[in-house]
């Protein structure tokens, strides 16, 4: 794909994994979460990887997806009884400013959280600390982005530690449609971990527990209104690992602290790899499922990883 405009069709290659637990295939239960299924994702494409956020569509197989490159990508998830089998019909775009030119021509690259809010896309900028609006529903890939007014506060999160969980909540609630954004590492003098709630009914900071150096890196609402925070660990000693945390949205509000339990946690003993993207939709037989994607950083030793999951623990 050379830089423009233009949209690419490109093929994806995948491997099925089976088995999450290399050392016990048969276990299917891990913590509150149920296996589904799995795919390491390859393409000659060379934009393809960096997936950094994703939104699977309520039909759970059509999604789109940002890379830290700022590229869209968008496919449709090919299931095998139920498992994720392929992906299909898959092209790739460079997102666009509002001059109709490339986000990543003006150094606006580190494009890390995606939210949806009905035909609109937002998109969080990680080193620059912006969230940009597509109008998607009407132009696609064509979509120009639009900067949105952003909290004064944002200027003061770290450089590489800016917004990576990015959600509309829903208007008929208390937030009435507000944004929630919550940092990767923006810490508050307690040591927590700094979120934002822009527009809404009750625009304001809140600030979630920070526990065991985790970090957020993405986060999404279940069916019953729940939100879920995917976490990521790493040392150079003991690697990567994961984390999904469940917190109540009615929590949520200006001057909140905000924790809750863990569904699961893996580390590098599973079929994981650098997590950082995480959806929700509600399957056709009423299951809640997580899609999980890796970020492997366009690296040789790293994965491009697609996982999913049923929530059975209510």
């Amino acid at each position: 794909m050379s830089p423009g405009r233009a949209e690419t069709a490109i093929s994806i290659t995948v491997s099925v994994i089976d088995s999450f637990d290399p050392r016990d295939p048969q276990r299917r239960q891990f913590g509150a979460l149920e296996f589904r299924g799995g795919l390491q994702l390859s393409s000659s494409e060379r934009n393809f990887g960096g997936l950094s956020a994703i939104r699977v569509r309520p039909d759970g197989a059509h999604f789109i997806a940002v890379t830290d490159k700022a590229y869209w990508l968008r496919g449709r998830i090919v299931y095998h009884d139920g498992a994720p089998a392929g992906i299909a019909d898959a092209a790739m775009a460079p997102m666009l400013g509002a001059d109709g030119k490339p986000l990543a021509d003006r150094g606006w690259y580190d494009t890390e959280a995606l939210a949806e809010d009905g035909g609109a896309l937002y998109v969080g900028i990680e080193r620059v600390h912006q969230i940009v609006r597509f109008d998607f529903a009407r132009n696609g890939f064509a979509a120009r982005g639009t900067p949105l007014p952003v909290p004064a506060a944002f200027a003061k999160l770290p450089a590489n530690r800016g917004v990576e969980c990015l959600l509309a909540a829903p208007k008929a609630g208390p937030l009435g449609g507000a944004l929630i954004a919550v940092s990767e590492r923006g810490l508050d003098a307690a040591g927590n971990v700094r979120g934002f709630l822009i527009g809404g009914k009750m625009p304001g900071e809140f600030t979630v527990k920070r526990k065991n150096d985790f970090d957020i890196v993405d986060c999404a609402l279940t069916p019953e209104g729940e939100l879920l925070l995917l976490e990521r660990f790493f040392t150079w000693r003991s690697g990567v690992a994961m984390r999904i945390r469940r917190v109540a949205l009615a929590s949520v509000r200006p001057g909140a602290l905000l924790d809750g339990p863990a569904l699961i946690e893996a580390d590098l003993g599973y079929q994981i790899d650098n997590m950082e993207g995480l959806s929700v939709h509600r399957a056709t037989n009423g299951e809640t499922i997580l899609t999980l994607v890796s970020d492997d950083n366009f690296s040789l030793i790293q994965r491009t990883l697609l996982l999913q999951f049923a929530l059975i623990d209510r």
